[in-house]
């Protein structure tokens, strides 16, 4: 598992991928499928989880949608136009910081 310090910059990454890829989302279902894509290397905590989901609704890049499945309310996310976006570059830039630390991390020898 990974420290919460390298999650830390990389949660909103993670959770607007995960939005492009399936639509909507609510919560628990993040959690879980990014347990089960990362074979449990990264655990998402919910206290980690719905403050960045809260902080990517209030900068209007995602929506919510509340259902009614039983006596259970369930709160759906997905992202907006402003919200896909965002999300391409925020891969990019990501991308390009992997590539960068590569670099650093394996330097070649001249």
């Amino acid at each position: 598992m990974y420290s919460k310090e390298l999650l830390k910059g990389t949660l909103q990454t993670i959770v607007l991928k995960l939005l492009a890829e399936n639509g909507r989302m609510y919560g628990y279902e993040i959690t879980q499928k990014v347990k089960e894509q990362t074979e449990g290397k990264i655990q998402l905590t919910e206290g980690a989880l719905y403050p960045s989901l809260h902080k990517l609704e209030a900068e209007g890049l995602l929506v919510t949608e509340t259902v009614n499945i039983g006596k259970r309310i369930r709160k759906y996310y997905s992202l907006t136009p402003k919200g896909n976006v965002q999300t391409a570059s925020k891969l990019e830039e990501f991308a390009s910081f992997i590539s960068t630390m590569q670099f650093l991390l394996n330097p070649k020898t001249s």
